[in-house]
């Protein structure tokens, strides 16, 4: 049922709202009182709310940095995301050498050890190759004095010793003639002196060297001198010094082509060919021949006389 509405006096003002007194007024305590009251709960909810927000993005984020290697392990996300595998991989060991690198710390005392080097020095091309040509010719030289032993050895002819036999007889022989006929005063063939002497020897000009020699097939310094006075009656032994102590000592200035020079070491002897000059078997791979005299170290012996 509807109740009815009571009809309103033309005189009846309005109710309004109560009047506030001074009293009503907040003062400077209540102030301060509400500005030190606790936050209202809508502060404290919105603050709730942001730390929620926080913690999620930390955990999608942290799901993404786990998930985010097998991701660049599967060849399909990378293609679909457009990276290749290639930098895919160059990425990876990127940050595997970040991650796994090593720092290395050394002791102050080991950058004030003192370091040196040691003598050894390393050996030249050139000293290399002149090794290999010296043993070169060293080869050439044993094969040279192999073929010119076996040709001496293939000598026929008279030796040093027939000589000296043959001469000797034939100086007899002719010394018989001479006292059964004086008057004859024929010259013996083969007569020495020192001129004739030079002359047979320069016949073997070009004779090679040869150790131990004492053939027109090789010579070596003794033999030579051996071999040129057998051919003249005089014997004379197969030895530098032995030679030396045979022969009549002269002076430089006394000796003529056909005298012996010795080197007074006892290392080497020759004939004199005047002017300074020696003819000798000189060494091996040498020949017979004149050539200057090199030293003053010699003294001059005289055979025959």
């Amino acid at each position: 049922m509807t109740q009815p509405v009571p009809a309103r006096h033309e005189n009846e003002q309005p109710k309004t709202a109560a009047l506030r007194t001074p009293a009503d007024l907040p003062t400077r305590s209540s102030l301060r009182r509400a500005a030190a009251a606790p936050a209202p709960r809508r502060r404290t909810s919105a603050r709730r709310t942001a730390v929620s927000v926080t913690v999620m993005t930390l955990t999608a984020g942290l799901f993404g940095t786990l998930a985010l290697p097998a991701f660049a392990q599967t060849p399909g996300a990378n293609e679909a995301a457009g990276v290749s595998s290639e930098s895919a991989a160059t990425a990876a060991l990127a940050t595997s050498r970040t991650a796994d690198a090593q720092t290395i710390s050394v002791a102050d005392d080991v950058t004030a050890a003192d370091a040196g080097r040691d003598g050894y020095t390393a050996t030249s091309q050139a000293t290399l190759d002149q090794a290999a040509a010296a043993a070169a010719e060293a080869v050439q030289r044993e094969q040279e004095r192999a073929e010119l032993a076996e040709q001496a050895a293939s000598y026929t002819g008279p030796t040093a010793s027939e000589y000296v036999a043959t001469a000797t007889e034939a100086t007899s022989s002719t010394s018989a003639a001479a006292a059964a006929a004086p008057a004859a005063g024929a010259a013996t063939p083969g007569a020495f002196s020192l001129d004739a002497v030079y002359q047979t020897a320069l016949q073997y000009l070009g004779t090679p060297y040869v150790y131990g020699g004492a053939t027109p097939a090789g010579f070596d310094c003794s033999g030579f001198i051996m071999f040129v006075y057998a051919q003249y009656g005089i014997s004379l032994p197969h030895s530098v010094p032995a030679q030396g102590a045979l022969g009549t000592p002269i002076s430089a200035a006394e000796a003529q082509p056909g005298d012996v020079i010795i080197f007074n070491d006892g290392s080497h002897d020759g004939f004199y060919a005047g002017n300074g000059m020696i003819l000798d078997a000189p060494k091996p791979g040498g020949v017979v021949s004149v050539r200057p005299l090199w030293t003053d170290a010699v003294h001059y012996v005289r055979f025959g006389v």
